[in-house]
């Protein structure tokens, strides 16, 4: 292998493959002598690579982090992977990220080859874009912010709004951030309330790095916190229904942003979920395709019966003819 530009290619892809190489296992690979791989790992390094090298009778390389942005070697596959990425941050719900991602977009399409620039043009024509109601906008900074406190373990001064406008100052613990439903969300442990907490990023209104470290005595599941949250916990009407079949089973049709799953006797299990009118727990307890009994509230019972009685009237007639 004469070419050098191809040579460093290949010894990048193969750096990239797996955690730690030897020198005779690059050597053999690529059919070239130790000191040419030394050479190219010179090379890779003043590109901009961390090629880290370990000396002695079970020395190699591998590719270490950090350094400068380095040009990337990325298969056809993970091109179409980062190009559909960088659209969806361009059209996505955090502010600031717009003009960068677009950016970058167009940087990787001008330099891909006209047959992977063909596949990407096929499957962006064929895409249609249905956007639901507008969601909040957060800010990329803000983000950064939170995650950097969620790996440091540092406490954070915040102001936040809920969902009933009341605001508040509070000292929390971040823990994991959250997306769903195109909103992000913050876990964290409140220690003036001595509970872990869900908050909607878009609701904070300030935020201020303490400099304090905190240590975590527990790792709650942040996911089934928000799902919980979403589910349940932010609505006046809450609902326990038993459903006739097994947890795993509900799992298929219950979302668990919809409702919070909990197995019971019998193979069957509960689900407890919440809203704004029992009307419309209700109707989506019909939509379900197994059988169920509210244990609980007597208001959406009583919703349940009245849906029961509406649906027999309207089909109490004799089968329309057809049209």
């Amino acid at each position: 292998m004469t070419d050098t530009p191809g040579r460093l290619l290949t010894l990048l892809s193969l750096l990239q493959s797996k955690p730690f190489w030897s020198g005779p296992e690059l050597s053999e690979r690529m059919g070239v002598t130790h000191r040419t791989i030394r050479r190219d790992v010179t090379r890779l390094r003043d590109l901009g690579y961390p090629v880290e090298a370990v000396s002695g009778p079970y020395g190699g390389y591998q590719l270490g982090a950090g350094g400068r942005m380095p040009p990337l070697l990325l298969s056809d596959d993970e091109a179409v992977a980062v190009v559909l990425g960088l659209e969806a941050a361009a059209f996505g719900t955090v502010s600031g990220l717009e003009d960068s991602a677009l950016g970058a977009l167009a940087k990787l399409q001008q330099v891909m080859p006209g047959p992977l620039r063909q596949r990407v043009a096929d499957l962006q024509g064929a895409t249609v874009r249905l956007f639901g109601m507008e969601r909040p906008r957060v800010d990329a900074e803000r983000l950064v912010t939170l995650a950097r406190a969620c790996r440091s373990l540092e406490r954070l001064r915040m102001s936040y709004v809920d969902a009933q406008d009341q605001p508040s100052d509070r000292t929390i613990e971040p823990f994991r951030l959250v997306f769903t439903e195109r909103r992000w969300y913050l876990v964290a442990r409140d220690p003036e309330r001595d509970g872990w907490r869900t908050f909607r990023v878009d609701r904070i209104t300030a935020l201020e790095a303490t400099g304090q470290r905190f240590t975590l005595t527990e790792e709650p599941d942040a996911a089934d916190l928000v799902a919980h949250g979403m589910a349940v916990g932010r609505y006046p009407i809450q609902a326990r229904v038993e459903l006739s079949v097994s947890q795993e089973e509900a799992a298929r049709h219950v979302s668990r942003t919809v409702g919070r799953l909990e197995p019971g006797p019998d193979g069957t299990c509960t689900l407890t979920l919440g809203a704004t009118d029992p009307e419309w727990i209700a109707e989506y307890l019909a939509s379900l395709p197994f059988e169920f009994e509210v244990m609980e509230p007597a208001s959406v019972r009583r919703a349940v019966r009245e849906l029961g009685r509406r649906i027999a009237r309207r089909h109490a007639t004799a089968t329309p003819a057809a049209r």
